[in-house]
């Protein structure tokens, strides 16, 4: 009856939240794409057609609702949205443009910033990404959004404690920002050796040259062969089969890379040392306590005299976590003379 005013529009809006509220999507499109026939120079209609494209993850046509939002009011939540959507369909330098278009129409809004700050996090410039959102929080101190963006692009170049920083205050005002955060930083923190166990049998401390019997007594005995292990605890869950996996593992004699570091010290190796063999036996995972249990083989000389140098017999891990991250490069190894490392 009256398509051109105001009345006409708020009823196609109140008709597609009534269809939103019954679950109906499509719906809601429709009557939004019926509004946009009537009255096509409504922004605001374009804009909650985008926003029900966007969710539906129809980015393209999200995109083409919010141009038409900006091309009708260039308004800086306009501006905004079509900044996602170019986000999202790849189209970074589009998506600078819009936020660099906020600033400077808009500078009391964190928005052009906070879009700035994604942009250059999916760009992986997360330096320049982190001063942004650092400028929109000071913008506004309720976009705990920002915050915790800050907190992703810390952890995604590896700076792990700065992102671990931003955890007190979103926990304080933005519990649910602050776990998914914390969530992100257990699946993006590299795993990695904390220490050994306890419980494993290999005594790791015993120094150099020392007789292979004094690692258990049955190996008095020339050729004989005796079963040890080392369990090792990991900082966060495992791929099990990963770590289960033999070929990820290795056991040699120390190449050293510190001082006393070296197998034997770096003195010659005697002709009575015994070898170790270069892949374990068997691997256990345990998913409840976060440990892998090593077994592996020491075989006595044949003369009955081996030694050995237990302190020195390295162990590393290649495998990854069951996000499929690898292991730190700073906490892959284990030497009994220097720990972890």
């Amino acid at each position: 009856m009256s398509p051109q005013s105001d009345d006409a529009v708020n009823a196609a809006t109140f008709a597609a939240e009534a269809h939103l509220r019954m679950g109906d999507s499509d719906g809601a499109i429709q009557t939004y794409r019926r509004a946009l026939q009537l009255n096509p120079m409504e922004d605001r209609i374009h804009l909650k057609l985008g926003n029900l494209y966007f969710d539906q993850q129809r980015y393209g046509e999200a995109l083409e609702a919010y141009q038409r939002a900006v091309r009708i009011a260039p308004t800086r939540v306009n501006r905004y949205a079509l900044g996602q959507a170019y986000l999202y369909t790849g189209r970074f330098t589009d998506a600078e443009t819009q936020y660099r278009e906020i600033q400077r129409t808009d500078p009391t809004s964190s928005d052009g910033d906070f879009g700035l700050g994604l942009t250059y996090s999916r760009l992986e410039r997360y330096e320049t990404a982190i001063r942004h959102f650092q400028r929109a929080f000071e913008i506004d101190a309720t976009l705990y959004d920002a915050l915790a963006e800050m907190g992703y692009a810390y952890a995604d170049m590896g700076d792990m404690d700065s992102a671990e920083a931003l955890l007190p205050t979103l926990d304080r005002n933005a519990p649910a920002l602050g776990d998914t955060l914390g969530r992100y930083l257990y699946k993006s923190e590299p795993p990695a050796f904390v220490f050994v166990r306890s419980e494993s049998t290999f005594n790791y401390t015993l120094p150099n040259m020392s007789p292979v019997s004094a690692l258990d007594a049955y190996l008095e005995t020339p050729g004989a062969e005796a079963s040890f292990s080392m369990v090792f605890q990991f900082n966060k869950e495992m791929d099990r089969e990963s770590v289960e996996n033999q070929l990820n593992w290795r056991i040699r004699r120390s190449s050293g890379s510190g001082p006393g570091a070296f197998y034997n010290f770096g003195f010659k190796i005697a002709d009575s040392e015994v070898d170790i063999q270069g892949l374990p036996d068997r691997v256990v995972y345990n998913a409840a306590a976060l440990t892998a249990a090593v077994y592996f083989t020491v075989r006595q000389s044949v003369t009955g005299d081996g030694t050995i140098d237990p302190a020195h017999i390295e162990f590393q891990f290649f495998g990854t976590d069951r996000f499929g991250k690898p292991m730190s490069l700073n906490a892959d190894q284990f030497l009994g003379f220097s720990g972890v490392a």
